[in-house]
């Protein structure tokens, strides 16, 4: 076994007996041992579970038969998604530690799939925050530069994946939180349409989506396959795919027109290493013959953007629960307050609003272009700290650097659109930067066409950041 090994290339050794699951979790649970201390992306373990839980696998493995696809894989869990028989305080010191009595959809799919559950990593508390800093857990790191942040709200899932301590982790996307982690630590980051992967609560009024953090195209495919059963008890799903997605990886997309954007829709600076990370994608795309042009994003209304936060995410902020509400940051005691300064009629207008207005969003994809090029953020990593720390001096505040790093990602998620950050670029200190493709609705079958079409130009999935061989 190697760091580097993807999901999918560990699960082939399982069914081939080349690797035993009981070996696969125990080298990465050395390896977070070893090397997690001041990257801090595990925050919660239960090895003997986890060992359980593999020797579980290898017994299923020698019946033969018909596997899951992902037998014995090990995945850790993000710290905002319930696990049976684990705790979830959603990054919390006032939420309660009792383990949790049942598992969310993603996390019963996952097991179905054979993966073993290995740890829980950081997110900020109760999500909506675009790094992993929490008081109950502490900062997750960036293992490409310690200095900088892992992003959020999936940071320590996708510092996990970046440093070779798991070979892909369950993650979630409000706003960006799997693609802005992917692009802090040079992982693969999808976030699946509105609908395709099943939850028993669609949050932010649907714009949370249920994913997966991975070091290859593949893995995000496949892993997305086993996790996006749909489900008939759901209020809807999203349209069937024409075929697994695993099958679409290497398939030609033919040749299309890719829309490029490097002005932020929300209007904030975009760093200039943030469009070299861009531009680098976009002249690998025209040298693979797909047409790229300039783009410009007819995007929601300033109105219907302040709604969806001041209202929507507000007022699920709010919503969630607290055994103690004093102890949460002072940012989101700040954000509950506003949820209760507001009406349903207010919530009701908001949403409206923002159905309508998707309408017209969603239709720029097919009739303008095929795909949306963009940064994954106007910004590269910051400094670990700042974000929380702006955050919680100003919360009633502009925010900038929170709001250069959801700039490109957050209008995806309530347009209920897929979208991939890939690992493109580099800074000179060697700190990973992403870029951006967004597809059209329910169209995450092209994404993958054309991610693992420019994968190969790019070696991402043996990257490694250094001191964590």
């Amino acid at each position: 076994m190697r760091p580097t090994t993807t999901a999918t290339e560990l699960a082939s050794e399982i069914r081939a007996r080349r690797t035993s699951p009981v070996e696969a979790a125990q080298y990465y649970l050395d390896r977070i041992d070893r090397l997690d201390g001041p990257v801090n992306a595990i925050v919660w373990r239960d090895d003997e579970r986890t060992l359980q839980e593999a020797r579980a696998a290898e017994r299923l493995l020698m019946t033969g038969g018909d596997l899951p696809p992902f037998l014995g894989v090990p995945i850790p869990v993000k710290e905002l998604t319930n696990a049976a028989g684990q705790p979830n305080t959603l990054g919390s010191l006032g939420t309660s530690t009792e383990p949790r009595t049942h598992d969310d959809l993603v996390i019963a799919a996952l097991r179905r799939a054979g993966g073993v559950l290995m740890g829980r990593s950081n997110t900020p508390e109760m999500g909506p925050m675009s790094v992993s800093d929490n008081r109950r857990f502490g900062r997750t790191a960036n293992p490409w530069h310690l200095g900088r942040t892992a992003g959020g709200s999936s940071g320590g899932a996708a510092a996990a994946v970046a440093a070779g301590l798991a070979p892909a982790a369950q993650a979630s996307d409000g706003g960006g939180s799997i693609r802005m982690p992917s692009s802090c630590c040079g992982t693969v980051g999808l976030k699946p349409s509105r609908g395709r992967v099943p939850a028993f609560v669609a949050a932010w009024d649907h714009g949370v989506v249920d994913g997966m953090i991975t070091r290859s195209v593949l893995d995000a495919a496949a892993l997305l396959d086993v996790i996006s059963t749909p489900d008939p008890l759901s209020w809807y799903n999203a349209p069937a795919l024409q075929r697994p997605l695993a099958e679409e990886v290497g398939r030609d997309p033919g040749r299309l027109r890719v829309g490029l954007l490097l002005e932020a829709p929300n209007g904030v600076p975009v760093d200039a290493e943030s469009i070299a990370a861009a531009q680098r994608l976009a002249e690998e795309l025209e040298h693979l013959g797909h047409h790229v042009f300039p783009a410009k994003l007819d995007g929601y209304s300033p109105v219907a953007l302040r709604e969806y936060l001041d209202v929507i995410v507000n007022a699920w902020v709010l919503a969630t629960p607290y055994v103690d509400e004093t102890l949460a940051e002072p940012y989101l005691q700040y954000r509950r307050d506003r949820g209760r300064q507001r009406s349903a009629g207010d919530y009701a207008v908001a949403d409206a609003r923002l159905q309508y207005e998707t309408r017209a969003v969603n239709a720029q994809w097919g009739r303008d272009w095929d795909v949306l090029l963009t940064p994954t953020m106007a910004t590269v990593a910051p400094p670990i700290g700042t974000v929380l720390e702006e955050a919680n001096a100003t919360p009633d505040g502009p925010r900038v650097t929170e709001n250069q790093m959801i700039a490109f990602t957050a209008f995806a998620n309530i347009a209920g659109l897929p979208a991939i950050s890939l690992p493109v670029h580099r800074t000179g200190d060697g700190v990973p930067v992403g870029a951006q493709l967004i597809g059209g609705p329910f169209d995450e079958a092209t994404l993958v066409r054309l991610a693992s079409q420019v994968e190969p130009a790019f070696a991402w999935t043996e990257a490694l950041p250094p001191g964590f061989d």
